[in-house]
């Protein structure tokens, strides 16, 4: 098969974002690529110069050159950020090998925008494709170059008109299952998700008079979508011509298995020319609001602050203002405090339909404040210490979510819009001495009648009110006294709409006498210290002793009564109440007879009550309810933000919940992350989440990913020794040996072979998924448990087939599971909503 690749852009060491348009026949979508460190092979044969439509870019360069290959470098010197470096590579005389340019360890966004020219590229495929060989012993292609698997070519031309044109050069060549099959397993990159798969098919082969060549697709576990036998002689209308079956809609996985065989009444094996595999990307032609603030930035083009380039949402938000998730994003926030703005207030900003905060303030600009009244969402307005003239537009009051306005130190004059004081609830415009108030009068003698009623009222409620404390006072407990020192937050009441529920208030007598002065020690962390105790009811608990008098450990202790006394699910350990005295902070809970999922994958527990993976899959899925009730169940949503395997317990059923909320946090109903101070536990903590400090679910999400590695491989989050002397991480370790197809290379020794490789690489997969570097290409949780939930259902169906000794007919056609991935293209329900031909194999 055909291998070319020649896209002549060499970024040597550079770390920036690189924004360009890649178009196709199939799609139109921007692509927004990350390169840090990043090396781009080049191979171009040595003998050809520079095509039309290349461009080679030399990073930290200063004048053009062409090298010994005849490629013309350009330098990027008209990039005014970033500074440039000379490097000394051994043995390396090549000009683009010695410099750089590189760019501050901020949440900046440095971009280059190149423009490239479609279908000028490569001589052979319009589309810029790479095509592979399969003969190539490499996890992604043919299954370790099986027996029989034989190559055969032609020099005769192939007719390959067709909508996707497979190059002349691919279709000329072909593998060939002698022994009857041909099996593949393949790694897709970017996948799970939807796409298209096509197999392109050419007889170039002679066949004699009695000869046929004749063979189907088989999928496991998929034999509705193993159709009718290829005849591609027949099927292409005479030999060297195209004939390309496939599936226009369709989900994959990440590692897709299956085989061409040949049927009993052929006497060739199955013969393929080439592959293609495409995902469907949803078209993104940036923000919405793109044009409108760029025309912005290029009022002050020479200020550092709009100097950012590319898209300002994506891959993420310029530093000075933020977006919304949705698609497109729009810009929801201008943060341009003391940026040394002059000139008027840019009237495209009032465009911007999705704002919700501007600031503005700390400026130099002049002239009117401008109607806003396109932006309807705006709730926070800072124009404060500028220069503003003209008076207080009416217009204001056209913004219904307004509630904050402040004008104060600038030059407005006239009366303020009557009504505006009913509408903000905070206003500020001192220091604009000719800006005044309308006739008080009225509004003085509504200020005088309310002001009488309210002090009428107020006096009968007291006097009521005293009446009630004075008899409440009698009655008044010991526990009652206890419970008043507890600085409980007002958070709960934001839960939901349902009365507060009162925490249960310990007495530390109780407590001590329950744990016998506190004796026996079940665990400690930075919290503090838990104990064992047992009430006079015989009832079981551990009792959590603070150990931290500081403020944030007792807003922790604060936050986890808080949260926990109102949040009640099978999944997540039972919260009995608490103790406040003698400087004492003490949490009582349910006790949990089998400790933590920690201490039972490499703890001392490991080795001598090692749990199965079928155990591993439930406890999994007991977590993911747990935390799926947080996401989805609790209004507003709570991120628990400390997820890890120390803070999964097991009950004396070995079934799973979900502990310590100490950090837990609640999400902002209507937003799309809560910006909040990173707290979390190494080798668990999402990346995005640390350099933006903005905290989603997604973050949850992240951990969890984290914790289904830990399932799999039996190793902790992070390590100095088992994974390797460059990698410290088992996101990094796991992720080699997953995207490589050695899924055996990370699976926990001590599961003894007892596990269907099926399910172990279903959670594989969404494991990767959810630690994607970026939250929005992590799934959510509720999409996590049902992946858990299938493997599950893998599981139990093998172990009842075992168990009746019976074979399970989907999978006969399978080869060996140690070099399968999974199986599932996505079931029967995926194709619910497509017409039933969509779902055919489709010739083209």
């Amino acid at each position: 098969m055909y291998f070319t690749s020649g896209f002549s852009l060499f970024f040597f060491i550079c770390s920036l974002i690189l924004s360009f348009p890649l178009f196709t026949q199939k799609m139109v979508t921007r692509f927004w690529c990350c390169f840090t460190f990043f090396f781009f092979l080049l191979l171009l044969d040595p003998s050809s110069s520079q095509m039309p439509g290349f461009v080679s870019l030399d990073c930290g360069g200063n004048e053009d050159f062409t090298d010994e290959l005849g490629l013309v470098w350009s330098p990027d010197d008209n990039v005014i950020y970033g500074e440039t470096a000379n490097i000394s590579v051994a043995n390396e005389t090549r000009k683009q090998y010695l410099t750089l340019r590189h760019f501050p360890a901020d949440s900046r966004k440095y971009c280059y925008t190149l423009n490239v020219t479609s279908r000028t590229r490569y001589p052979d495929d319009p589309f810029d494709r790479i095509w592979q060989s399969d003969s190539v012993k490499k996890a992604n292609y043919l299954v370790d170059v099986a027996a029989g698997t034989v190559k055969v070519s032609t020099k005769i031309p192939i007719n390959v008109n067709s909508h996707d044109r497979p190059p002349q050069k691919v279709m000329q060549t072909a593998v060939v299952g002698t022994n009857g099959s041909l099996t593949y397993r393949l790694n897709l990159d970017g996948f799970p998700g939807f796409g298209w798969a096509f197999t392109y098919f050419a007889e170039i082969e002679d066949l004699g008079p009695d000869e046929t060549r004749k063979f189907r697709l088989v999928l496991p576990g998929q034999p509705e979508m193993s159709k009718a036998a290829v005849n591609i002689e027949e099927n292409a209308q005479g030999k060297y011509n195209l004939y390309e079956p496939g599936y226009f809609n369709i989900t994959l996985p990440f590692v897709l298995s299956f085989r061409f065989a040949k049927t009993s009444d052929s006497s060739r094996g199955p013969l393929v020319n080439a592959l293609e595999i495409n995902k469907y990307l949803m078209k993104i032609d940036g923000s919405s609001d793109g044009r409108i603030i760029g025309s912005v930035t290029s009022l002050y083009s020479s200020a550092d602050w709009a100097q950012e380039g590319g898209d300002p949402c994506l891959p993420v938000p310029w530093s000075w203002l933020q977006c919304n998730s949705d698609a497109p994003p729009k810009i929801v926030s201008i943060l341009l405090s003391s940026k040394n703005l002059t000139g008027s207030i840019p009237s495209d900003l009032t465009k911007l339909s999705g704002l919700v905060e501007l600031w503005l303030d700390g400026n130099s600009l002049t002239g009117p404040i401008p109607d806003f009244t396109g932006c309807k969402d705006l709730k926070i307005i800072h124009l404060e210490n500028n220069q503003l003239t003209g008076d207080l537009p009416s217009t204001l009051l056209n913004l219904p979510n307004l509630k904050e306005l402040y004008v104060q130190n600038n030059r407005l004059s006239g009366i303020i819009p009557p009504g505006i004081f009913d509408r903000i609830l905070d206003l500020n415009y001192a220091g604009n001495i000719n800006l005044r108030e309308g006739d008080k009068r009225w509004r003085n003698m509504d200020v005088i009648i309310g002001s009488s009623v309210g002090a009428a009222v107020l006096l009968i409620a007291t006097i009521i009110s005293c009446l009630f404390m004075h008899k409440g006072k009698k009655r008044r407990d010991y526990k009652e006294k206890l419970r008043s020192s507890l600085p409980v937050q007002r958070l709960v009441s934001t839960l939901s709409d349902a009365p507060t529920e009162a925490a249960h208030c310990f007495a530390l007598p109780d407590i001590e006498n329950a744990t016998k002065n506190f004796e026996k020690k079940i665990g400690s962390g930075g919290f503090g210290v838990v104990y064992y105790g047992k009430m006079n009811d015989e009832k079981e608990i551990a009792v959590k002793v603070l150990t931290s008098n500081s403020y944030q450990g007792k807003r922790e202790f604060s936050n986890e009564v808080t949260l926990l006394s109102r949040i009640h699910h099978r999944n997540l350990v039972q919260f009995l109440g608490y103790c406040q005295e003698d400087g004492k902070s003490i949490l009582v809970y349910e006790f949990m007879h089998n400790g933590t999922l920690k201490e039972h994958l490499y703890g001392p527990l490991a080795r001598e009550q090692s749990i199965n993976w079928i155990k591993r899959l439930e406890i999994a899925e007991d977590s993911a309810k747990g935390i799926e009730y947080l996401h989805t169940g609790c209004v507003p949503a709570i991120i628990h933000r400390d997820l890890k395997s120390s803070n999964i317990l097991l009950d004396k059923d070995m079934r799973a919940k979900v502990s310590d909320f100490g950090l837990s946090k609640l999400a902002v109903d209507g937003a799309s992350h809560v910006s909040s101070i990173v707290r979390g536990t190494v080798g668990y903590l999402d990346p995005e989440y640390y350099i933006s400090q903005q905290l989603t679910d997604k973050s949850d999400v992240y951990s969890f990913g984290v914790i289904l590695l830990e399932l799999i491989s039996g190793q902790e989050a992070i390590s100095n020794e088992s994974f390797g002397v460059n990698c410290r991480n088992i996101v990094q370790w796991a992720k080699l040996h997953i995207e490589s197809g050695d899924i055996q290379g990370i699976i926990d020794p001590l599961l003894h072979d007892e596990y269907d490789i099926q399910s172990m690489w279903k959670i594989a997969e969404k494991a990767l998924m959810c630690v994607q570097p970026h939250g929005n290409m992590r799934p959510s949780i509720s999409e996590v448990l049902k992946e858990i939930q299938d493997a599950i259902l893998i599981e139990r169906e093998v172990t009842a087939a075992r168990e009746g000794n019976s074979d399970d007919m989907s999978r006969d056609s399978a080869p060996s599971s140690h070099n399968l991935g999974p199986h599932d293209l996505g079931g029967t329900e995926n194709y619910s909503s497509f017409p039933e031909s969509t779902a055919q194999p489709t010739p083209r």
